[in-house]
């Protein structure tokens, strides 16, 4: 009975679709203005998933010192207190893909949010460094599948002409978390002295997290399941109540339809990522993961204190400067958001990567020079983060999570984001050794020739997607 009544569903969906002379309307014509409210809404409480992405991985820079002294940590130990989050987070996006597309993007996000939760609270407890690790390790897998699911689900509810935006939005919540950690840590460790730091300030940052933890997970008990998800799960229906909302009625049919007959096409098989055309799409999707890391922004990000006294700065000066290198990250991000949609993908990927390469080379003839007692070393190093934030840093998660088909897009989408924590991994324990041995000259310039090389790969490699569908995308790949 189900089925009939799903077919009688489906076959008044398209009755009602069919201009009544049976010629296809322009688009232009039949989409009313979407409502912008609703999407946004929804999508600032699925990006939010970025915001304890950013507080989660940048929140340790400030208790690192502390966590030294209260476990008597040793070097090693100290660099498995940063990373080990990393490992959580491969662990989560590996498996984000296929939780997604069984489960459903909401009912996983809300699991992922319980585990940060855990993994938050966790960290501030234990009396213990290997109480501290695995507690690192299950916050990790939450943010593991945040990070790729979050931009999944917006790309897949966000109108075409507002994709990019409300997708880099998840970028926007990653450097604010990291931004406010930085104050919320020196609120923390303010509060008491010296030996209360290493007793409990740490507990307390860590524990902070749980703040935005529970807003997330309650705030996802009001936003609706993914549209395409729900008509590959044969609920059209479903699927159209949320398509009403964002679009007119008519537009809203002729989505339904248009997404039902691209998720016909596909078997969602694992092999079916290796095929024509997907394929394609998979290897651009992994290499610019990769090169968002190996030019070099998290080796900033994590460990810009040390490269600040490599220049001569003092340790006051130093994080100062840190912190107005989260904040120029910040707005350059929201910058990102305004020119993602107008200029489109592949030319802020072009734009930004070209900055990057010209920054990353003067950075390295300044300390090949001796030339870093001035502020040439912070001005390249701003416009560096500049140039990322407005480019790769908000740009490929657009890119991930709009050119894969709709049927493998979450694994695919999963294996992207994977990519991307094991090439972080690499960088932030390759940097330290790699600063001691080779020196910063050699190394600034090796991230230098990674940007290049992104350079090179976007202009060959990379379509712009600006304003099309995510079926139209889709089309795109199957032709190639």
């Amino acid at each position: 009975m189900s089925l009939v009544i799903q077919q009688e569903t489906e076959g008044q969906i398209e009755e009602q679709t069919q201009p009544k002379n049976g010629e296809p309307l322009p688009l232009e014509q039949t989409a009313e203005k979407p409502n912008m409210l609703f999407v946004t809404l929804v999508s600032i409480v699925a990006a939010l998933g970025g915001v304890l992405f950013g507080f989660d991985t940048a929140v340790v820079s400030g208790a690192l010192g502390f966590l030294e002294q209260r476990f008597d940590l040793s070097q090693a130990q100290l660099g498995w207190a940063v990373s080990s989050i990393i490992i959580g987070c491969i662990a989560g996006s590996a498996f984000s893909g296929s939780l997604g597309d069984k489960f459903g993007r909401k009912k996983v996000l809300i699991a992922a949010s319980l585990l940060f939760i855990g993994g938050t609270v966790g960290s501030a407890l234990p009396d213990t460094f290997n109480g501290y690790i695995l507690a690192r390790i299950i916050g990790g897998v939450g943010i593991g599948i945040t990070s790729a699911l979050c931009p999944l689900y917006n790309a897949e509810i966000a109108p075409a002409k507002y994709r990019g935006r409300l997708v880099a939005l998840n970028q926007l919540a990653i450097v604010t978390g990291i931004f406010l950690v930085y104050f919320v840590n020196s609120w923390i460790a303010g509060q008491g002295d010296d030996a209360w730091d290493v007793s409990t300030a740490w507990r307390w940052m860590f524990g902070a997290g749980a703040v935005p933890g529970l807003l997330f997970f309650i705030l996802l008990f009001f936003v609706p399941e993914s549209p395409r998800w729900l008509i590959k799960q044969g609920r059209p229906q479903e699927a159209l109540a949320t398509l009403l909302k964002i679009h007119g009625e008519e537009l809203a049919r002729k989505e339904v339809l248009a997404i039902k007959a691209s998720s016909k096409e596909e078997s969602g098989s694992f092999g079916q990522l290796f095929m024509p055309g997907a394929r394609a799409a998979l290897l651009i999707g992994v290499i610019l993961a990769v090169l968002q890391q190996i030019t070099g922004i998290n080796a900033i990000m994590y460990y810009a204190p040390i490269i600040f006294k490599e220049a001569g700065t003092g340790t006051d000066a130093s994080l100062l400067q840190t912190i107005l290198i989260g904040f120029v990250n910040l707005v350059f991000t929201i910058l990102s958001l305004w020119l993602v949609d107008k200029v489109g993908r592949k030319a802020l990927l072009l734009i930004g990567s070209a900055s990057m390469t010209v920054c990353l080379t003067v950075i390295g003839l300044a300390f090949h020079t001796g030339q870093t007692s001035g502020p040439l070393v912070l001005i390249f190093i701003l416009l560096y983060v500049a140039s990322f934030a407005v480019s790769l840093g908000a740009v490929l998660w657009v890119v991930l999570s709009e050119i894969f088909p709709s049927r493998i897009r979450g694994r695919a989408m999963a294996i992207g984001t994977m990519a991307l924590w094991v090439a972080d991994y690499v960088v932030s324990h390759s940097f330290p050794p790699l600063l001691a041995s080779a020196g910063p000259a050699l190394t600034f310039w090796l991230f230098a020739l990674m940007s290049l090389i992104t350079v090179i790969f976007t202009w060959r490699s990379i379509p712009e997607t600006k304003g099309k569908s995510l079926e139209e995308i889709e089309s795109m790949w199957a032709v190639k």
